[in-house]
């Protein structure tokens, strides 16, 4: 199996630990293997699918039947690595993904690994989903495989409310009390929604004062964060904002998420100050006519 980077759209990057390195002084040839397999945890995210509750709703799971490794050349210690991977093919109940391992544009290691939709207490197989099928061939194609909605608490309070409590209740350890309250009822919320209609990112936006927008609650999926969907999020928002003819954008960022912000244009406002226990900085965005 011989490819180029150009057969690829989905890249996971890394570095050669010293660890990896064996007596040869070049990367022990196992090693590989774990570096295909983490660039498809990677892999997973880009489809904004978090693994675990993703099966469960698929109803069954994935396994590895067969994994195949053909070596080109070889790796050193502090290389940087590109691992592409593509879904190259979909049968009944089997998936075949193939794997390129670059350092820049020469490949290093070619691989091949078939997997098997089943039955997680079984085993047994079963058909690929048609929503698995049609998310592999969307992100190979460069397809929208997310898609961002504003809407109402009404609509999707339900389906933000789990998300709000993983990522503030359970990963922040924020009190429950503080994580919901009035104003979701009036705040204008914008959602990502994945390929199976889960709730993966979520903010809100309320009226701060006259001409003043106010954003908060930003929540992302543990598993899916660094995927962009907080920025889609954000986005939204800031654009809802600017529909209703609002001249600015304020939020209070947790400091860890202060470049995320940054970013898009937002400025720091004053100094540093903690809620929830939490360190935040106060950032604002002014609004072009």
């Amino acid at each position: 199996m011989t490819f180029q980077r150009t057969d690829f759209r989905f890249f996971h990057r890394l570095r050669v630990r010293w660890a990896e390195v064996d007596m040869q002084h070049i990367v022990f040839n196992a090693h590989y293997l774990m570096y295909v397999d983490t660039a498809m945890g990677d892999y997973w995210r880009a489809l904004a699918l978090p693994y675990q509750e993703s099966m469960v709703l698929l109803g069954g799971d994935m396994y590895v039947k067969k994994a195949t490794l053909e070596y080109h050349a070889s790796a050193r210690y502090d290389d940087t690595l590109h691992i592409g991977l593509r879904c190259a093919r979909v049968g009944n109940s089997s998936m075949v993904f193939e794997a390129g391992i670059f350092r820049g544009d020469s490949l290093l290691v070619s691989g091949e690994l078939l997997y098997v939709f089943a039955d997680p207490t079984s085993q047994t197989s079963r058909p690929v989903p048609t929503a698995l099928r049609k998310v592999f061939a969307q992100l190979e194609a460069r397809q929208p495989i997310t898609q961002t909605v504003v809407g109402n608490w009404s609509d999707w309070g339900s389906q933000i409310s789990p998300l709000r409590r993983a990522v503030f209740v359970d990963e922040q350890a924020i009190s429950e009390k503080l994580v919901w309250d009035e104003a979701d009822a009036s705040a204008v919320h914008a959602v990502v929604q994945n390929s199976l209609g889960q709730v993966v990112a979520s903010g809100r936006m309320l009226s701060h004062a006259p001409g003043v927008a106010r954003i908060g609650r930003m929540a992302t999926h543990q598993m899916l964060r660094g995927g962009g969907l907080g920025l889609q999020v954000l986005r939204a928002l800031v654009q809802a904002a600017r529909q209703r003819g609002d001249t600015e954008v304020m939020l209070h960022a947790q400091c860890s998420a202060e470049n995320f912000y940054l970013r898009e244009g937002f400025v720091r406002r004053g100094e540093e100050f903690f809620e929830v226990g939490i360190a935040h900085q106060e950032m604002a965005l002014a609004l072009s006519a």
